[in-house]
């Protein structure tokens, strides 16, 4: 490791003084002038990981949902996962080093990780469209060559792709071709093969109306549509072509603010998505006869997705476990729809992806999906094994463990995809012929409310059970469940954020007045109990 070549190099990607930023289930995240040097120190650490690992890393240049003017980096593990905890740390670390002290934070993490210096390292490179993006990717490249590694520039990828692709290379193409190309044949032919069915036996042809959020999933859909059947035609809105990055557009504002995206004109149940800016979340959504706008969130897409696997593995008859795994904040008619009506299991984790994922790999086949819409199946290597058998073997099972077969080429196993979860969600409708109207009304979402109050140290809150509980401060959690007594259908819970001093409250009930009291009167024993700051809660918000 030659230390004095990183010194000089890293002298032309200065630290700003001062700067302190945090690895998290995002990676980095801010301001895209304030990056340059997190880039290169990233690129330095991808070379560690790699060499460490032995395998491909990836590093993608992305901020997500952020604005255009933010920008992010996060890496990717040699099975296409998110970071490890522990390297988590290390780039924590590394990314927050005065200049003088970067070579001996270097060596730290190789002393600690113990990392082979003479391994070989390899590193693949993806970014969104920013224009922040490609700059920045050059200062990942600058560290991952002065440390003596060997890269590959995919250059602009969704961070689904990026995932695929350090994937299929540590898998020795096993998963797939790592190129574009081999992403789009894999995707697509098993969505034709699922679909074959459905188109052939007459179907109207179906048309799907895509919000792009003026991000990366435009270019790649537009390069991928005609790999689709002629039964699915895909209209692209927001392709980027006017207008900003995530601006009044994308599954996370649709989301947050319960109305259509600027740039796409709806007509009366017509079916329409939005994906993020870098495509690795999705929400439907549509209008009704009356004009009212109707979410179809990730907690109903998990329903849809569950519901039909669990159709199938019942024709197959081979005992393989289904579970749903969601957070706090999925919403309680979802899961005593999956419990109560399908006899899904569901679970419960902490917030964030990393929970969730983890969870899910405890069973065959394990479904997540966040409310935002970020989410995947997740299938155990012996439940490939075991559904690709029967797709050869069994006459009887051969329909449904052929459709498993092609849900397992569909789903990026790797993390969540909007346009991988685009084209399952589109095969099912096909094929139980619903109509949008009709998946929406599988059951009825109850009201909620989400509210931040303002605290002088978070830390002070502190939660159990997958963070519906509060262990302290005494006497919170008691509060919260005399509120809750006093309406119907109803639950709260409150968590800190994992980032600022305010606390997060949600509740739910029987009525949108109702969840807005639970919510008013959480917030305020909040502030009460746990040591409030500023303007207290008030009712109307």
């Amino acid at each position: 490791m030659d230390l004095d070549a990183v010194t000089k190099q890293s002298v032309l990607h200065a630290k700003p003084d001062g700067l302190i930023l945090q690895y998290g289930t995002a990676g980095f995240r801010t301001k895209a002038e304030h990056l340059d040097h997190v880039m290169f120190r990233m690129g330095l650490l991808a070379v560690l990981r790699s060499k460490q690992t032995k395998s491909t890393i990836g590093v993608m240049v992305t901020a997500s949902h952020n604005p255009e003017e933010d920008n992010g980096v996060k890496l990717v593990d040699p099975l296409g996962e998110m970071l490890a905890a522990s390297w988590e740390e290390h780039a924590t670390c590394l990314a927050n080093a005065e200049e003088q002290h970067l070579p001996r934070v270097l060596v730290d993490i190789s002393e600690k990780a113990a990392v082979d210096l003479h391994q070989d390292a390899f590193v693949v490179i993806g970014r969104d469209t920013r224009p922040s993006s490609e700059r920045l990717s050059q200062s990942v490249i600058d560290g991952v060559t002065v440390l003596g590694g060997q890269f590959y520039d995919y250059g602009l990828l969704t961070t689904p792709q990026l995932h695929y692709m350090v994937f299929c290379r540590n898998s020795n193409g096993q998963y797939g071709k790592a190129t574009v190309e081999g992403y789009y044949q894999k995707l697509s032919l098993a969505f034709v093969e699922l679909t074959k069915q459905a188109f052939c036996r007459g179907d109207d042809h179906r048309t799907l109306k895509v919000d792009c959020a003026n991000g990366i999933g435009a270019l790649k859909l537009a390069e991928m549509k005609h790999y689709f059947c002629p039964g699915l035609s895909v209209q692209l809105f927001n392709d980027g072509t006017k207008g900003k990055l995530n601006h009044l557009c994308g599954a996370d504002f649709v989301k947050s603010h319960q109305k259509p995206p600027q740039g796409i004109e709806m007509r009366a149940n017509e079916r329409c998505c939005s994906f993020d800016g870098d495509a690795d979340r999705i929400v439907y959504y549509y209008h009704d006869a009356d004009g009212q706008f109707h979410l179809i969130d990730g907690d109903k897409i998990a329903t849809l997705i569950s519901s039909f696997l669990k159709e199938l593995l019942l024709e197959i008859g081979d005992g393989l476990s289904l579970g749903v795994v969601q957070t706090a904040y999925a919403n309680g008619s979802s899961t005593r729809y999956l419990e109560e009506v399908m006899k899904v299991p569901v679970y419960c984790t902490k917030t964030g992806v990393k929970h969730l994922h983890h969870k899910a790999q405890e069973f065959d086949i394990g479904v997540y999906f966040e409310a935002n819409g970020h989410g995947t199946v997740l299938f155990s290597k012996a439940a490939e094994t075991k559904i690709k058998q029967l797709a050869k073997e069994s006459e009887d099972e051969k329909k449904a463990a052929k459709m498993l077969e092609n849900i397992i080429d569909l789903f990026n196993q790797t993390i969540g995809d909007a346009i991988s979860d685009m084209l399952v969600i589109e095969a099912i409708l096909a094929l139980k012929g619903l109509t949008v109207q009709q998946w929406d009304a599988l059951y009825t979402d109850l009201p909620n409310r989400q509210l931040k109050v303002k605290v002088a140290d978070r830390q002070v809150i502190s939660t159990t059970d997958a963070e519906r509980q509060v262990v302290k401060p005494p006497g919170l959690q008691e509060a919260i469940n005399d509120l809750v007594k006093k309406y119907r259908l109803s639950r709260a819970f409150v968590r800190p954020s994992g980032t600022e001093d305010i606390v997060r409250v949600y509740a739910e009930a029987d009525s949108q007045e109702n969840t807005d009291s639970l919510a008013y009167e959480v917030s305020l024993a909040v502030f009460q109990l746990a040591g409030g700051i500023g303007e207290r809660p008030q009712r109307g918000f």
